[in-house]
Formats: structure tokens, C-alpha cells, sequence
């Protein structure tokens, strides 16, 4: 059985979090961003639904990495409470950490060994099988020069794994021995301090820096891939050193009881380290292969059946077409993604149709992760949030929405060669969503025509007759819909929202669904 709503309840929140979502506009996409470039017919309804805006993650200017930025949505200043992403990427790894560890976020990377040179940051992204036989041989060792210290070593995803480091007189207040770009030199760990735990904690860092390359030269994993022309995984990289963090849970801060899936470490261990419920979901990997379709599913059974008000749904996949530049990548898992989210609006409007609770969806990113760049950027990221309800009726209602597929969601790679990202070269002139065309101009047309709302006795996002998906669309006017016709990172900026800093998107939320007034 569901959870029947009560009456004046809150709505319960559905977040997709796409990371890495935002970009610039790219020649190869005939001079569209990625996002224009795709087909996103139910991202589009949910920002022609409600309301829209350009959002800064952290602040404007700042290329943030995916803590911080999380910390940040969730209503957490990173200026005042970040220490280093270590700790979350271990905790969402597996490892225990008590008051007084450090934890490193950690890359398996080439280094040569004649120059100290890093070739190669990550060895290789699918490292699924290798990766965890590699650190069972890591886990446990011993360093010579510090027998008090316990190493604790396990895999994450892809090249990543988690590090835990246990002993007397430690601080995260040192840095790391990532260079942070391919080909320069493997860094040394340096106090950041002058406190005598700095310098202790370095020399520390320093030579468990080596003991683990030492390990890792011989093994037989690394001669096999030798053998066979592969880069060697013969160097961890140790970065973002950090300590646990002890924080306000996210339900005392906002009134929700909260999961997430994230398949994502750092995402995961960012959550625990929140009080957020971290949801095993089988299937889901954080990278490419993942199983979307799982995501979607298990979210709206958290939200319907499972007792949670918020659910948070993160997707890495986008984020990795970005760090591998592939240009034409990026908007087909766009498109992806876009399925999965008709599948999440399937499933929860199908739960409200039969009285279970009322929902609402929010969509966005943590940070611009461009393509043609390779990483982390400072561009804004388009936000939207919209009653589910309200979102049924811009795809054409309650029967168009009985028609999204659902079940496993193909991945670009096994679908035919004839997706709309493919043709993403095309002139951006033949596409409605990069010239806000035909398509808009019928939102336009129909605005005042849909603001008397569903005929008497209609359900909410019923289809009237004669209304078809086209007009169903027009209909966002009587809620006050944002003005956005599809979701991009230009079309959003006209939206209700305007451009506003990440640390309003907690506040945004509960005023949004009835949990707090405006200036509540």
C-alpha cells in the first residue's frame, strides 16, 4: 500500500540532479549547446510547466566541483562547512571514518617512474573488474616510518577509490599529490599550515604516496597490462584530503525525510555525511552502463511507498561525456536521461491519479562541464521545478503520459544510428527547441485560450477533447508557467527565476511545494 496524502500535506519532492549537464554552444552542434542539440521532449514540458531560471551552483564565476555544489543545493555554504572531498568519497565507498581521520577522493593514474611525470590521470575509466583486486592488495598496508597509522583502501567506481588514513596527530590541512592535468609532475604533499599536525600529516601523506606506487609497480596486474600495450595503474593520486564532517541532518534543516540514488561516491558519502537515506539500487553503476530506468523506479517507490518527502536522483553519465570530450555523446545521454524523467513523471503521476500523495519535480545540475573543454566550468546551469501534475498536462495529459515506455532505457551505443543527437550538426535553424520556432510560437498562440484550466469534473491533466499534445503544452500559462519553451541553457534564462545562487534552491523547494510560506 502507498501513502495517501493528508489534507493541505506538502508535495513530495522528486530532484534529478544531472551532473556535468550544462555547456557552450559548439561549431560541431551547428553552433547549439548540447542540450539544444538533443531531444528532450519531457525535460522540455517540465520547464514549460513551471518556473525557470539560470542557476549558479556556488556563486558566479566559480567552476565548483560536485561537493561543493551539492553541499551548496542541499543548504549548506561550502565556505563555511567544506573540508575536503576525501571523507565523502570514502564513506560512499564503504569505509568507516571516526573523528580524527583523514580520507582522500583517489584516482588510479600512469605515472613514469624515470621522470615522476603523470601520464595519465586515469589509467582507464572502465576499471570495474581491476580495480578492486588492486585495492584488496593496497588495503591494510603498513608504513615503515609510522607504525601507528592504519591504511584502509577500497574500490569506488570507474579509475576511483577511497582512502582512509588512522592515527595519532592527523589533519586534513595539507595538500594533495594530484597534478591535477595530465603530463606534470606528481605532486608532494605540503602542510597548508604551520601547525606541527600539518607537517607530521604530510610526511605521512608522503610516504604512504609511495608504498602504494611500490605495490602497485609489481603487480601482476600492471605486467599484464604492460604485456598487452595498456597503461599501467602503477600511482594513486591523493587528493582532497578531508575529515568527516558533523553537520545539521538534512532532515532537522528542512523538514523532509530524504533518500538518494547515487551510485556516486562522493555523492553518496556527501549524503550519509547529511543523514540522508543512500538507496542500494542494483544495476546502477554511476558511469556509462548504468541501468536508468532503476533510478527512475526506485525514487518514485521512496516517494510513494517508502515514507520519504524528497527524493534525489543523481546521473553521472552526462558529467563523464564532458570529462572525455565526446561532443556527440553528451547530447545523446542528454536524451537518455530525458527518457528516464518521462519514466519518473509515469510513475508518479500514476501515484497521485490514484491519490497517493501529490509531487512535484526538480531538474537541474551541479556545475557546466563542457565538452570541447574537458572539465568544470563557471557557466550557470538551467534550473526548472514543476508540479507533476502541471507537467502531465504540457506532454498532452493523462494518456499521452500512459504511453511513455517504460522498462530498460537503451544506451547510445546500442540504439540504431538515427537519434536526433546524431544529427545534431545539422543547421540549427531546422530544429524548433534552438529557435524557439513553430513550437513556441503554438505555446504563445495558445496561452490565454488554456487559462480557464480542465473543463468541470476533469481530472488534472486529462486531456480535453480535441486537445493534443501541441495545446496540452500552451497550457503552462495558468500556473505561471517560467516562459520556457524547452530546457537549454538560453531558453531558461528568460524564465520567472532569473539567475540566483544554489544556496536558494532548499528554500525555493519548500516554499514551492507548501511547506514554508514565502519569507517563512
Amino acid at each position: 500500500m502507498g501513502t495517501p496524502s493528508a489534507p493541505g500535506e506538502p508535495e513530495r519532492v522528486a530532484f534529478v540532479l544531472i551532473d556535468g549537464v550544462g555547456d557552450v554552444t559548439i561549431p560541431q552542434l551547428g553552433g547549439r549547446t548540447p542540450l539544444q542539440a538533443a531531444s528532450l521532449p519531457h525535460l522540455d514540458a517540465v520547464a514549460a510547466a513551471g518556473l525557470t531560471g539560470l542557476m549558479d551552483p556556488v556563486e558566479p564565476g566559480l567552476a565548483c566541483g560536485s561537493d561543493t555544489a551539492h553541499l551548496s543545493l542541499f543548504g549548506y555554504d561550502p565556505r563555511t562547512y567544506y573540508r575536503g572531498r576525501g571523507a565523502f568519497e570514502s564513506m560512499g565507498a564503504g569505509l568507516d571514518m571516526a573523528p580524527g581521520d583523514i580520507a582522500f577522493k583517489s584516482n588510479f593514474a600512469t605515472l613514469d617512474v624515470a621522470s615522476g611525470i603523470v601520464l595519465r590521470r586515469r589509467a582507464d575509466r572502465r576499471f570495474e573488474e581491476l580495480g578492486p583486486v588492486l585495492c584488496a592488495a593496497l588495503d591494510g598496508l603498513r608504513l615503515p616510518s609510522f607504525p601507528q597509522h592504519a591504511v584502509s583502501v577500497k574500490y569506488a567506481t570507474e579509475h576511483r577509490c577511497g582512502v582512509v588514513v588512522r592515527g595519532p596527530g592527523l589533519t586534513d590541512q595539507i595538500s594533495g599529490t594530484d597534478p591535477l592535468k595530465d603530463h606534470l609532475p606528481l605532486q608532494r604533499s605540503a602542510a597548508l599550515d604551520a601547525s606541527p599536525e600539518a607537517t607530521h600529516t604530510a610526511a605521512v601523506v608522503n610516504e604512504l604516496s609511495e608504498c602504494m606506487r611500490q605495490i602497485l609497480e609489481d603487480h601482476p596486474i600492471n605486467a599484464q597490462r604492460r604485456a598487452e600495450g595498456k597503461p599501467p595503474a602503477n600511482v594513486v593520486l591523493l587528493r582532497g584530503c578531508g575529515s568527516r564532517l558533523a553537520l545539521q541532518e538534512f532532515k532537522e534543516r528542512h523538514r523532509m525525510e530524504a533518500c538518494m540514488v547515487a551510485p556516486t561516491k562522493i555523492i553518496a558519502g556527501l549524503g550519509m555525511s547529511l543523514g540522508i537515506r543512500v538507496l542500494q539500487v542494483p544495476g546502477t553503476t554511476g558511469d556509462y552502463r548504468t541501468l536508468f530506468h532503476r533510478k527512475a523506479e526506485a525514487i518514485a517507490e521512496a516517494l510513494s511507498r517508502g515514507g520519504f518527502q524528497f527524493g534525489f536522483l543523481h546521473v553521472k553519465a552526462v558529467d563523464d561525456t564532458g570529462h572525455d570530450f565526446l561532443v556527440h555523446q553528451k547530447p545523446r545521454y542528454q536524451e537518455v536521461v530525458d527518457r528516464m524523467v518521462g519514466q519518473l513523471l509515469r510513475l508518479l503521476w500514476e501515484q497521485e491519479r490514484a491519490g497517493n500523495g501529490r509531487y512535484s519535480i526538480v531538474v537541474t545540475g551541479d556545475h557546466s562541464t563542457p565538452v570541447e573543454f574537458g572539465d568544470h566550468s563557471h557557466e550557470p546551469v538551467p534550473f526548472a521545478i514543476a508540479h507533476v501534475r502541471h507537467v502531465v498536462e504540457a506532454l498532452g495529459g493523462d494518456s499521452a503520459v500512459k504511453g511513455i515506455p517504460l522498462g530498460p532505457i537503451p544506451h547510445p551505443e546500442e540504439e540504431p544510428a538515427a537519434s536526433a543527437a546524431q544529427q545534431a550538426a545539422a543547421p540549427a535553424a531546422t530544429s524548433d527547441r534552438a529557435t524557439g520556432g513553430a513550437g513556441a510560437a503554438q505555446l504563445a498562440d495558445g496561452q490565454q485560450a488554456d487559462e480557464q484550466g480542465p473543463a468541470p469534473g476533469q481530472q488534472p491533466g486529462e486531456e480535453q477533447p480535441g486537445q493534443g499534445p501541441q495545446s496540452a503544452a500552451r497550457s503552462r500559462a495558468r500556473w505561471g508557467g517560467g516562459g520556457a519553451a524547452q530546457f537549454d541553457e538560453i531558453a531558461v534564462a528568460a524564465g520567472q527565476l532569473g539567475r540566483f545562487p544554489g544556496s536558494q534552491v532548499m528554500p525555493l523547494i519548500r516554499q514551492f511545494i507548501g511547506l514554508e510560506v514565502a519569507g517563512g
